[in-house]
């Protein structure tokens, strides 16, 4: 005891010894520093010494010998003829490592799961993941190695494909009777068209540069189960249909329902699932549709917040229905988008400035005036403001309206899953030229999102806060000056212990 302070040793859950500072105020006792827990003898002693250094720089009464040198501890003269010779954090990539066990991943080269797992943990061009893998878990791969082997990756896509496909089957417990379909593009730091990368419909807004499409399936909690790159210039419509049937060869006799957002649907699309005996809802675009049709809409539907009604769509495709439902929140969203282009579109044909890209203006006959308001496209759109249109195949009877478009908003995890390939996992940009290491490149991303959605559905955290869970423990690595031999100690990971992630991944932990 130092005054008011005193050190206290606890016995912890798993097992440890926590050492304490705590305050001693009257009848009262209040923790205040929690100094560590040791696991054995020598780490008990040293924290026993900071903690009397702690007691020493902050309690009231000074020390009557605080100049007289204490007598060094067992581990203090243990210590004197080591050193430090490096920090490491092993613990976070066996950590990932067994997760990548519990997705079906085991089978593959560690090469392949380092790649994938640097894309959680700091994601880089391949040659400074070399150098990233080095520092951080003391791995080396000589580079001949990495380009020798990232082409082959591609050899094991079925594969991985398969393990994705059987994780949501066996431990997920995914039936398929649904999976979320949608692209996305990826743009090159370049304006130089290569085979495969083209200019195209950018989701990134760089239509001047070359990018390519990535089409994503995924199941209704977000996890991805399969992938497909196709060039830059190709139309996203264009992409559902061979993905899907290459899922179809994966899970075999099952047919799930397609679930995909408006830029697939097309009369091609829905005609060729409905022949081939898919079920599919795709969103709609309510503006492309025929006035008659529209006015049938607004008549029958009312505006009501989350009034629903079913339309026949049979003149277009054959056993197709359009399900519309009005709500409040997106009729102020719509109205206050509408307001603003009409007056938009009013200004500029004030300024005589029609030539500038806007809504509600359209050429006229009239040789004095070229460019007028266009009041019709104004109605149509007033008709529309606040509905949002579904196209499916299902019946009432298989399915209600309500439940169906609770699985169309489903379509998010997808959307979400690109925007953790694009931020936490930055899939771009891509340091690579030619097609395979392209492809081998996304299916590294794929990977490592498989993986880090397994993570996030199983612990219900993000990605980001499991990281820098796992980043908190170090490793340090201790040379014997006299034996030559370097010793390891890994800080406390008692808190770790019962956690949820521990628990999922235990199993998966090589001992």
């Amino acid at each position: 005891m130092r005054g008011d302070l005193t050190i206290r040793k606890v016995r912890t859950a798993s097992g440890a010894t926590a050492v304490q500072v705590v305050q001693n105020k009257g009848k009262q006792r209040s923790f205040l520093k929690h100094i560590g827990s040791a696991h054995n003898e020598q780490e008990l002693e040293l924290l026993m010494a900071k903690a009397e250094k702690y007691v020493e720089t902050h309690c009231r009464q000074p020390s009557l010998f605080a100049d007289t040198p204490p007598s060094p501890s067992s581990l203090q003269t243990a210590l004197a003829g080591s050193k430090l010779v490096g920090v490491t954090h092993q613990y976070a990539r066996n950590t990932l490592h067994a997760c990548a066990r519990k997705c079906g991943l085991g089978f593959l080269p560690k090469l392949y799961l380092d790649l994938a797992l640097m894309r959680i943990i700091e994601p880089a061009s391949k040659l400074r993941t070399l150098e990233l893998l080095e520092w951080y878990f003391n791995v080396r791969y000589a580079r001949r190695t990495l380009h020798r082997m990232l082409s082959k990756l591609l050899e094991h896509q079925e594969a991985i494909e398969m393990a994705a496909i059987q994780t949501a089957q066996n431990d997920l417990q995914d039936k398929f009777s649904l999976v979320l379909y949608d692209v996305t593009t990826l743009y090159f730091e370049s304006f130089k068209e290569y085979d495969f990368q083209r200019p195209g419909f950018s989701k990134d807004n760089k239509p001047q540069q070359p990018q390519i499409v990535i089409g994503l399936i995924t199941t209704r909690s977000g996890l991805p189960v399969m992938h497909e790159v196709f060039e830059g210039n190709t139309f996203e419509g264009h992409t559902m249909l061979a993905i899907v049937h290459r899922f179809q060869e994966r899970v075999g006799n099952t047919k799930p329902v397609i679930v995909a957002d408006a830029a697939m649907l097309s009369k091609a699309n829905m005609q060729q699932l409905e022949s081939e005996g898919y079920r599919y809802i795709v969103g709609a675009r309510l503006a492309n549709t025929a006035a008659n049709f529209i006015d049938q809409i607004h008549t029958a539907l009312p505006r009501t917040d989350k009034a629903i009604r079913r339309f026949s769509y049979d003149g277009v495709v054959k056993n197709a229905t359009m399900i519309c439902e009005f709500s409040d929140a997106r009729y102020k969203k719509d109205k206050r988008d509408f307001d603003k282009q009409v007056k938009r579109a009013l200004v500029l044909l004030e300024r005589n400035e029609p030539g500038r890209r806007a809504k509600f203006i359209k050429k006229s006959k009239e040789k004095d005036k070229p460019f007028i308001f266009d009041a019709g496209l104004q109605a149509k759109t007033e008709k529309l403001l606040g509905i949002k249109g579904y196209v499916t195949n299902i019946t009432e009877d298989e399915l209600s309206s309500s439940e169906l478009i609770a699985y169309y908003r489903d379509l998010w995890h997808v959307e979400q899953a690109f925007r953790m390939s694009k931020s936490d996992l930055q899939a771009r940009p891509i340091f690579h030229r030619t097609q395979d290491a392209i492809r081998a490149h996304m299916l590294i991303c794929f990977m490592a999102l498989m993986m880090g959605k397994y993570l996030e559905i199983k612990t219900g955290r993000s990605l980001r806060q499991i990281r820098k869970k796992l980043w908190q423990v170090h490793e340090a690595h201790i040379l014997d000056e006299q034996t030559g031999e370097v010793h390891v100690m890994q800080m406390d990971v008692g808190e770790f212990a019962g956690s949820e992630l521990n628990k999922l991944l235990d199993s998966g932990f090589s001992h």
